[in-house]
């Protein structure tokens, strides 16, 4: 039942993410200037770059596919100052420049340049939290490198996205065709009502009406070639055969697929089907929100964060 009623409902359930990046302009965007109110770290890469905020134990997030740092404002206010938090900003999404995303994979490339920055930062096992296309790159990181890893939080992502477009049996070869034919569409279609798709794309994922403008604006401000190929890429990788080598202690929180078909029962089964080949790993869901937790139930995903972090 459960792989009966996600096939049917999978196109509306993927169509957000989808529909968002094929909306976005194709201006690569600038960088924030050096004075825009906080710290950068000295970090060389032409993957992300990097804004530390607060000082104690470490704690890495990565925000989803064009997203921006800014997602996790609450979280990190929520934390006090108590905990120097380092948050991505991905090359291409939300008004940076693509640099070296502009051609090729996004989401492996960026895990790998994570690993190098957490060693070249002196970065003790830091606690990594990432939401949704971030979800994929900390299971990447702590997959295959998993000395570098203390702790792993994923907000609303799966190990294989893929699933979702191929059916029973489904693999990343098999996949692969409908990747590139998303791919294409996302970076080459037509511009016509951009801003009316991306606005219905964020109200799906946001259901706190007055939270959308910052996430709108970052994914208008994305670069559309980047967004694409990490799309792609993201639907053609399965991370399922990788999860026995994650060593953190994993806790995995999300919020019921939007559908109506979808209940609570048959999304945490999805999950637990998903996560299977991780030993021990927990799972929660939140209730009343969609796809951005952290914006819809902030106070009860902070809570969540600051007992993981304990």
């Amino acid at each position: 039942m459960i792989r009966t009623v996600l096939l049917a409902s999978a196109c509306l359930i993927l169509s957000a993410p989808a529909a968002l990046a094929q909306s976005h302009g194709a201006g690569h965007g600038t960088e924030a200037p050096a004075g825009h109110g906080h710290h950068h770290a000295d970090f060389e890469s032409g993957r992300f770059h990097v804004r530390v905020d607060g000082q104690g134990p470490d704690v890495i997030m990565i925000p989803g596919l064009s997203s921006s740092p800014e997602i996790w404002d609450s979280t990190v206010a929520a934390l006090g100052g108590h905990y120097r938090v380092h948050r991505l900003h991905i090359q291409g999404f939300a008004g940076a420049a693509a640099k070296d995303n502009a051609e090729g994979p996004v989401a492996a490339p960026v895990a790998e340049d994570l690993a190098r920055y957490i060693q070249e930062q002196g970065l003790e096992r830091p606690v990594v939290i990432g939401h949704s296309m971030g979800g994929t790159i900390a299971m990447m990181l702590a997959a295959r490198h998993p000395d570098l890893v203390g702790k792993l939080m994923v907000v609303d992502m799966i190990p294989f996205m893929g699933a979702m477009f191929g059916g029973p049996g489904a693999t990343p070869e098999s996949v692969t065709p409908v990747a590139d034919q998303i791919q294409a569409g996302m970076a080459n279609g037509p511009d016509a009502a951009y801003r009316a798709q991306v606005e219905s794309t964020i109200s799906s994922m946001i259901l706190t009406e007055d939270l959308r403008a910052g996430p709108l604006e970052d994914s208008l401000n994305s670069d559309r070639k980047v967004s694409a190929a990490a799309y792609r890429e993201l639907i053609v990788t399965d991370l399922g055969p990788e999860l026995s080598r994650i060593t953190a202690p994993t806790e995995v929180v999300y919020a019921r697929f939007n559908d109506p078909r979808m209940t609570p029962e048959i999304t945490d089964g999805i999950y637990a089907a998903a996560f299977a080949r991780l030993p021990g790993v927990k799972l929660k869901r939140i209730e009343d929100s969609a796809h951005f937790i952290m914006l819809d139930q902030p106070d009860r995903f902070n809570a969540e964060v600051e007992a993981f972090l304990q």
